[in-house]
């Protein structure tokens, strides 16, 4: 397997080309390969994992059958091991940019840096597409960020001993300040009101820790940031009562995403609200051909789980699987299949 490639000149043919390399398109590839389909994978991101990976690489990970808890970065690895007897090519740090249908009902697909694909059929697990977290509206964040201002926490070592205010109020500000507390010298989560969007359990396990002395909570919006030699050393906030000063060494901003289709967007696929819609029964869109899976799919009752997009990846390919083989009447899974795959993983290890 594959992690990066370099611009070709000739198409690289394939049967089915998968947008996202996040959990959903990493099972999906796996399950192409148990029915016989070949794939390839790309995403825009520079590393495999996805959003998971990129927005909470550490957080524990509840709903995955017969995994009673593992974090994203496990789940990701052992995804990864899965796929491995296959060698699934994996292109990293490639977007997607056109689509293009030829006459004998295959795709052409570019990326924006160069790689051309010809496939049966396209599968987009790209989570919210492309996304970017909402940033602070303040110039002097600007050269902070990676060093002193984060929109993510990619490792809780990085932040071992340090002062650490975390800003928003979903999930993922309360989850992280929780996790914070526990490497962390002092931790302190500021939100502009004292209400939050979290789930009732975290907001409640939040309060317990501030009562404790284990962590701070503050009212208020951050207004300012004050450095001294290049590097932060604390906050003003605007509050109630005025602004004041608060202590800090890293500023963790989570404020949420703003999702983005970017190219997805001009194909010509039916979608509302930034998802597109799909038919539950295959999670086809609306040019056949191309399916959607994950969060990026749009249907009723739509559950943004992971393990919902594992079914929705089984039930695509599938339907995929006619546009490459449309001399097949039903798909076949290899009745060799699991002699082959004991070959496999007996030879990798």
């Amino acid at each position: 397997m594959t992690t990066a490639a370099d611009p070709q000149a000739s198409p690289i043919r394939t049967d089915v080309l998968i947008v996202g390399a996040g959990p959903v398109g990493l099972f999906a590839a796996f399950e192409a390969a148990v029915i016989g389909l070949s794939c390839q994978i790309v995403d825009a991101l520079g590393r495999i994992g996805g959003q998971c990976i990129e927005l909470y690489p550490d957080k524990p990970i509840y709903d995955i059958p017969a995994i009673a808890s593992c974090t994203a970065r496990e789940l990701v690895e052992r995804l990864l091991a899965q796929c491995k007897p296959f060698d699934v090519p994996i292109h990293l740090e490639q977007r997607v940019a056109t689509v293009e249908q030829r006459d004998d009902g295959r795709w052409t697909v570019r990326t924006g840096q160069g790689l051309v694909f010809d496939v049966a059929a396209i599968l987009l697990a790209a989570g919210n597409g492309a996304f970017m977290p909402q940033k602070l509206a303040l110039p002097e964040a600007v050269p902070l960020e990676g060093r002193h201002v984060h929109y993510s926490v990619p490792r809780l070592a990085a932040f071992a001993d340090k002062v650490v205010v975390v800003a928003g109020g979903g999930d993922s500000a309360l989850d992280w300040a929780l996790a914070l507390r526990e490497v962390a010298r002092r931790v302190t989560l500021v939100h502009r009101r004292p209400g939050f969007s979290a789930a009732d359990s975290s907001v409640e396990l939040m309060r317990r820790a501030v009562d404790a002395g284990e962590m701070d909570f503050v009212v208020g919006a951050i207004s300012g940031l004050n450095l001294a030699d290049g590097a932060l050393r604390s906050l003003t906030l605007r509050t109630l009562d005025g602004e004041t000063e608060l202590e800090a060494e890293h500023l963790i901003a989570l404020y949420g995403l703003v999702a983005d289709l970017g190219p997805i967007a001009q194909w010509g696929l039916t979608s509302h609200g930034g998802r597109i819609d799909v038919d539950t029964s295959n999670y086809e869109s609306s040019r056949p051909g191309i399916f959607a899976v994950g969060d990026l799919a749009n249907y009723p009752n739509k559950q943004k789980l992971i393990l919902s997009g594992f079914h929705e990846a089984s039930l695509a390919l599938r339907k995929a699987y006619t546009y490459a083989f449309p001399e097949k009447k039903r798909v076949h899974v290899h009745s060799s299949y699991d002699a082959k795959l004991a070959q496999k993983i007996a030879a990798t290890g």
